[in-house]
């Protein structure tokens, strides 16, 4: 999914802090603002990600937010199916059936069974690493 957030970037200890507040608890910092809008990033995904694992509701973006002197409102972009691809590489068992004389000459030939489901899950989805 992709989504766009505001997020507040604030001086903190000459360092950039981030706040996004439509995300409960999600704050990062950057050495620089270029650093933070990348961490910001990282973060609203991070955040996403595990409330769409968890099936929890998604908060709607803000269309205004209150801003205090030194602060500065932007919006970050995130994309949470890139982020899984990136970060998501636990195992995940799937039972699945195949014909038997398949399954026979593809042991005969010790085919890697795991490995080539996956690519051609990633062919049949035109997933490219």
């Amino acid at each position: 999914m992709k989504y766009a957030y505001p997020v507040i970037l604030y001086p903190d200890d000459g360092k950039i802090g981030v706040t996004v507040p439509d995300l409960p608890g999600c704050h990062t910092f950057g050495d620089n603002k270029t650093d933070a809008l990348f961490m910001a990033k990282d973060a609203i995904e991070m955040w996403l990600w595990y409330a769409e694992n968890e099936r929890q509701a998604i908060p709607p973006p803000s269309d205004v937010l209150p801003l205090k002197l030194g602060e500065t409102l932007t919006l970050v972009a995130a994309d949470t199916d890139e982020y899984r691809r990136a970060n998501d590489n636990r195992a995940v068992k799937k039972t699945l059936s195949i014909p038997s004389w398949l399954n026979s000459q593809a042991e005969k030939a010790n085919a890697p069974f795991s490995q080539i489901l996956q690519e051609g899950l990633k062919s049949y989805l035109h997933i490219s690493e």
